[in-house]
């Protein structure tokens, strides 16, 4: 089966950095929405807000370990 894009990685870590930088922004939010309203809210919605943060937390590690692979990729 041949792919209709040829397997480009050289903006891999580009894209990764930016995954990353967005993910950082929606935790900042999230955590900035939570200070802001948390006496008013469900204790189950601010779970979700934390467990969503969490899952954020560990994306963020993987997209980490990505780019080191990416890096290594490329200078092999």
């Amino acid at each position: 089966m041949t792919h209709p894009h040829p397997d480009n990685r050289s903006d891999n870590v580009l894209h990764l950095q930016k995954a990353i930088r967005n993910t950082q922004e929606n935790m900042r939010e999230a955590e900035d929405f939570l200070k802001a309203h948390e006496e008013e809210m469900h204790t189950e919605d601010i779970k979700d807000i934390q467990a969503k943060n969490d899952r954020r937390q560990r994306a963020i590690h993987g997209m980490r370990e990505e780019i080191k692979d990416e890096i290594a990729h490329s200078k092999e």
